[in-house]
């Protein structure tokens, strides 16, 4: 079993950047899909990015398309969340997942990851 743990959360103006890290004890992060979700205040958690154990397969939000990369570092093990360019909007907690299981397709659906982290904040001010 995994445990994951984020950090790199914090308080930014709009416009600017901000690496949250998902970092992984128990197991090698590399055997997992990890996705990142958020939860704004009052709102649904929803999907942000994945990347798949083969470190190609990665899928975004259409929200986050273009700003936000997700990469591993498995030496570390390690998942990044790099947001750049970021807006009033992506304020939320962040959560990562993990799961060995094959989504078919649905990887944007939290139900599919089994293991979660207890979130870190991300303030983005106007």
């Amino acid at each position: 079993q995994v445990q994951l743990v984020e950090s790199g959360g914090g308080l930014v103006q709009a416009g600017g950047s901000l690496r949250v890290s998902c970092a992984a004890s128990g197991r090698a992060i590399s055997t997992y899909a990890i996705a990142w979700f958020r939860q704004a205040p009052g709102k649904v958690r929803e999907f942000v990015a994945r990347i798949k154990q083969d470190d190609i397969d990665t899928r975004y939000a259409a929200s986050v398309q273009g700003r936000f990369t997700i990469s591993r570092d498995n030496a570390k093990n390690t998942v990044l969340l790099e947001m750049n360019s970021l807006k009033p909007d992506d304020t939320a907690v962040y959560y990562c997942a993990a799961t060995t299981r094959d989504s078919f397709g649905l990887y944007y659906i939290h139900n599919n990851y089994d293991y979660w982290g207890q979130g870190t904040q991300v303030t983005v001010s106007s």
